[in-house]
């Protein structure tokens, strides 16, 4: 991991940062304590939560049409406090002034599985993102939530790519962006810019819950490609994206 002074391990000071710079960075040891919020229960089963990045369904939208990252996609509907509805499954839309590669039309995913939707890991990050995004928006009073699940693929003399859109921002208020594992993985380093492309600060996932989270409304932000440390074996990036927008 790079970049200590965007780093910090209190929500406080995280929204600091984030007020500050437009982006910060959480370790997994300030992650587990943040999300654990005093009971170990909170992420019971985190197991079973990181062992459904192996049933995710192709993108069948990239531009190549490869078969290098794989996604599932789910929208909640959340206010200020309480539940977490989970809406029925919709597309994801971006238009072309957020991603001009895959703007302008209906992408549809396969969904969250339920019991993922639904268990407590889930459960709890959305709970933590919704406090930690909330403090900064105190007059919103409901939040339309997305999450995604993504897994970019490697393999020898095909580096995978997690943003293939480059640097962009997703048309949302907030991001989370949480790393689940990397297996035989080499780079993947977030990159965060202003809109004229100058870098502002950068961060290599590499623990599980390693967490970025992002402004989007002030800066842009990007991944660079994935290339297997040893080509003979699978290679892969499973991290999870959580946006929240007004709504």
């Amino acid at each position: 991991m790079t970049a200590p002074e965007h780093q910090a391990t209190s929500a406080p000071a995280l929204r600091e940062l984030l007020q500050r710079d437009g982006f910060a960075f959480a370790t997994h040891l300030a992650m587990e304590r943040l999300l654990e919020d005093g009971s170990r229960q909170a992420m019971a089963d985190w197991a079973a939560f990181a062992d459904s990045w192996n049933a995710l369904g192709p993108d069948d939208y990239l531009a190549a049409k490869g078969r290098h990252r794989r996604r599932r996609h789910a929208v909640f509907a959340a206010g200020a406090a309480g539940p977490f509805e989970l809406r029925p499954r919709q597309p994801h839309y971006q238009s072309l002034d957020y991603n001009n590669l895959q703007g302008g039309i209906e992408r549809w995913f396969e969904p969250v599985l339920p019991a993922i939707a639904e268990g407590p890991s889930l459960q709890r990050i959305l709970a933590f993102a919704r406090d930690f995004f909330g403090a900064l928006a105190p007059q919103v009073a409901r939040w339309q939530v997305e999450v995604h699940q993504f897994r970019i693929e490697a393999r020898a003399g095909l580096a995978g790519e997690p943003t293939p859109e480059g640097v962009h921002r997703d048309g949302v208020d907030y991001v989370l962006v949480l790393l689940v594992e990397r297996e035989n993985i080499e780079s993947g380093t977030t990159t965060i810019h202003t809109a004229d492309g100058s870098l502002l600060g950068s961060f290599t996932l590499t623990h599980p819950l390693d967490a970025a989270l992002v402004d989007d409304a002030r800066v842009f932000h990007g991944v660079t490609p994935v290339t297997p440390r040893d080509p003979g074996r699978a290679a892969h990036r499973d991290v999870l994206v959580v946006t929240f927008r007004k709504a």
